[in-house]
């Protein structure tokens, strides 16, 4: 055996167990999906192929269509909530506690990524507690501040139930992009805010013209990995409003509606294609934000090394 070959079978023992987990939990069922995605099975009989039927049925039927164009503009709306509150609050917050003379920054940073160690489903059972308009405390506390006219109930209107469950969301995960982008803000030299702070800049000047420009890579890295959650999200809403995703579907994203057509609910019929062929779409659309992020935004970052 030549000596190149030796010296890769330390690396290949070495990557062979993680590639065979993740083959095997990963690779294979995303494949097996989209394979089953191409075949029906009429009633009493075998699994046969019917092409692109099933994408046609979901993205054109009379009665699957609405319901799946309704998921995804829902879907938008959700990740558009995150991307223009929860990220630039993340943003804002990790350039608070970059401040060097922050007393008691250690405690700031831990109450911020406390919420993120929840389970979804105590989050979601807490804050139905606090706006349930019969037994709630949302009211109490906006009473406090004089705002008490302002409250409804969000969470039965159709109007607004989305929008609530999205802050609900950043409220959860806000502390994600909070450490990811204050680790980048760490590893700026001091001396480049030393010598801005020294020319007379402000603590708000340096880290606009400073700060935020040598993190944006990280800031987009963050925004692809809101999207791509995002668009996987079904955790908060299926605990908070069940797999009908209520009001009249006013809540309904493609993750519900997947486990709606894959499992079936309720007096709705479970179809392993159909499901395939929704969470096939998911991938395909995961798949474009990535691409796009990768050609359209990633080569256009400038790189500075820190």
């Amino acid at each position: 055996m030549t000596d190149w070959r030796k010296a890769r079978l330390p690396v290949i023992a070495f990557l062979a167990p993680a590639t065979i987990i993740y083959t095997l939990f990963m690779i294979y069922p995303l494949v097996d999906s989209i394979r089953l995605s191409f075949y029906a099975t009429p009633s009493g009989g075998e699994a046969a192929f019917v092409g692109l039927d099933n994408y046609r049925t979901v993205l054109a039927d009379p009665d699957w269509a609405a319901t799946f164009w309704n998921s995804f503009w829902n879907n938008m709306k959700f990740f558009a909530v995150h991307m223009l509150i929860q990220n630039p609050i993340g943003i804002a917050l990790a350039g608070i506690l970059s401040l060097p003379r922050l007393r008691f920054r250690n405690s700031y940073r831990t109450m911020m990524i406390m919420p993120t160690m929840l389970s979804v489903v105590i989050v979601g059972f807490i804050w139905q507690l606090i706006l349930s308009p019969v037994w709630g405390v949302g009211a109490d506390l906006l009473d406090i501040i004089g705002l008490k006219s302002l409250f409804g109930p969000w969470l039965g209107k159709e109007g607004s139930a989305l929008i609530t469950l999205s802050f609900i969301s950043v409220w959860q995960w806000v502390g994600i992009p909070l450490m990811l982008i204050y680790a980048a803000l760490l590893a700026i030299p001091d001396d480049l805010v030393d010598a801005a702070v020294v020319d007379g800049a402000t603590h708000f000047e340096v880290f606009w013209h400073i700060k935020l420009p040598l993190v944006f890579p990280t800031v987009a890295m963050v925004s692809i990995l809101t999207f791509v959650g995002n668009f996987n999200a079904f955790d908060l809403i299926y605990a908070v409003k069940g797999a009908l995703a209520g009001p009249n579907f006013a809540t309904d994203i493609m993750g519900t509606l997947f486990y709606r057509t894959f499992f079936g609910y309720q007096l709705q019929l479970g179809n392993p294609h159909l499901g395939a062929t929704v969470a096939s779409l998911m991938f395909l659309i995961i798949l474009a934000g990535v691409l796009f992020y990768l050609f359209a935004v990633q080569r256009r970052l400038s790189r500075y090394q820190l």
